[in-house]
């Protein structure tokens, strides 16, 4: 199951729901995971700031952080993404908003199937996958 939960009272966060869950389960089969229970929670800077701070001991803005409950190839957490920051790096980055958010949703994703960012290979690694994930989005739909 995936759950949206919202907890910014700045922007509204707007995204298809349905459309995101039939892709996010195509994308975990396409991993040969299986989904067991994936929360997404939407918040601003500030709040994914304090749970930088008190959870990681990291003292920056982020836009995401997951929590990894996977079992085995049962795939579960908490996916805490700032709706500020996503909005700050499609600016920079040059990219629609729902397409940066899409792309922070499945960083997630991956991240709870296993793939790091922590290097630079592990990174490059993960883009490729955030790439071939993203292009499913548009296939799918």
């Amino acid at each position: 199951m995936i759950n949206f939960f919202k907890e910014t009272k700045e922007r509204n966060v707007s995204i298809d729901e349905n459309r995101i869950v039939t892709w996010l389960n195509a994308v975990i089969k396409s991993e040969e995971k299986k989904l067991g229970e994936i929360n997404f929670i939407f918040c601003d800077d500030d709040y994914l700031l304090e749970i930088n701070q008190k959870f990681l001991n990291h003292d920056t803005y982020t836009d995401i952080i997951s929590f990894d409950n996977t079992l085995g190839n049962l795939l579960g957490g908490d996916i805490f993404i700032s709706h500020e920051r996503v909005v700050e790096n499609a600016s920079t980055f040059g990219v629609l908003e729902d397409e940066e958010m899409r792309r922070v949703i499945v960083h997630g994703v991956l991240h709870l199937c296993g793939y790091k960012d922590k290097t630079d290979n592990e990174a490059e690694l993960m883009r490729q996958k955030e790439d071939e994930k993203l292009a499913m989005f548009h296939v799918e739909h």
